[in-house]
């Protein structure tokens, strides 16, 4: 999501923006789009057929959405980062821009929660909650050197195991626990748990990708872009350690270290290993968009921009429209995999089409420009 404006300075002193992040936050807004639609237009299985061996093709298609939300977590650490390097004079003023957009951002997911409550509940902790804490915590986070906050991410992957054993999270999450409805949800400190371990997207171990887009943001503000790759590498490396130790050690299911390295998919709760193989595969996508649209730059209506440059908007509205619109006129869940598809790529073309038409006023009225105009 655009939350922050993706800019830095040229060699000539005059401020350009990253269409480059732009873009990621489009590929980011049709990975999105591509998982939830692919679930919750279609109908599902027929007696007997099973995922692997009759849908091969949408099995992939749709795991491909998983980085959808990982990757607007960590574009959001990068944009802040480059508020803070486009701001860095104004002091005070910075922290407190960048505290209102946190708070703005908070208050979109709580929006989001409202207009979907077949999904959400006022205890839901989702991306957009997520990513407000993050800009929230950055004016204290934006004074810490790099490595610190390296090793912070990494603590916060580290401690994902024992919190989970600790706060006994069940092994696998439904939605009605997240939301805090199901019979065995949390009874005390609800919201707090779902927002610390329990969530969609918690505070473990998700943080560590917006820490991480916090130092990347700094890189590409220093057009340091290969280091983002180098940090892929070397997060990819604690993925493939987690996967040695779980086949190594003989962990009992439910303890720390088996939430530590096991790999479990959907990630509902997430193991640190997943997330660090997923984290690395984030950093490698960042860091190869960047390093393409340096050498061929994009313009400002690629449709990847545009769509990226709306990505708030698209992301509170495909929800509403298709998770919960959907269901009084019997869409929900009741189309052949043809049809479903038919509509993804149509909703998906005409998000293109509006986006570059709105691109001309500025994207007025829109997530975005409320946000701007709320935290300027």
């Amino acid at each position: 999501m655009s939350a922050t404006p993706a800019t830095t300075a040229s060699p000539t002193g005059t401020r350009k923006r990253l269409l480059g992040l732009d873009a990621l936050r489009g590929i980011a807004v049709f990975l999105m789009i591509e998982q939830h639609l692919g679930v919750w237009l279609w109908r599902g299985l027929d007696p007997g057929q099973t995922m692997t061996g009759d849908h091969l093709g949408l099995l992939i298609f749709n795991a491909l959405g998983g980085g959808a939300a990982p990757a607007f977590v960590t574009l959001a650490g990068i944009g802040s980062s480059l508020l803070v390097h486009k701001r860095a004079a104004t002091g005070a003023a910075l922290d407190l821009t960048l505290a209102k957009r946190g708070l703005a951002v908070i208050g979109f997911g709580y929006l989001l929660s409202f207009l979907t409550p077949s999904w959400f509940s006022v205890h839901t902790w989702f991306v957009l909650h997520l990513m407000g804490f993050g800009m929230l915590l950055t004016p204290a986070l934006r004074r810490l050197p790099s490595a610190a906050l390296l090793g912070l991410g990494l603590a916060v992957l580290l401690l994902t195991g024992w919190v989970q054993a600790t706060l006994d999270v069940p092994i696998s999450l439904t939605n009605e626990y997240m939301r805090g409805r199901h019979p065995s949800s949390p009874t005390e400190w609800t919201g707090l748990r779902i927002a610390v371990a329990e969530g969609q997207f918690p505070i473990f171990p998700w943080f560590s990708f917006f820490l991480a887009g916090l130092v990347c943001g700094r890189w590409v503000a220093q057009e340091q872009l290969g280091r983002i790759a180098s940090l892929a590498g070397g997060v990819g490396v604690v993925g493939a350690l987690g996967l040695l130790v779980g086949e190594l050690a003989f962990a009992p299911a439910g303890g720390a270290l088996w939430r530590t390295t096991t790999l479990r998919i959907p990630f509902f709760p997430a193991s640190p290993t997943l997330v660090a193989l997923l984290l690395a595969a984030v950093l490698l996508g960042i860091w190869a968009v960047m390093a393409w649209e340096r050498r061929w730059p994009l313009r400002e209506n690629n449709p990847l921009v545009t769509l990226g440059r709306a990505s708030l908007t698209l992301l509170i509205l495909h929800v509403w429209l298709f998770r919960e619109a959907t269901r009084p006129i019997g869409v929900w869940q009741a189309l052949d995999v043809a049809p479903a598809m038919l509509v993804l790529f149509g909703f998906v073309a005409l998000a293109a089409l509006a986006s570059w038409q709105w691109q001309r006023v500025g994207y007025r009225f829109g997530a975005e420009w409320l946000l701007r105009k709320l935290a300027p």
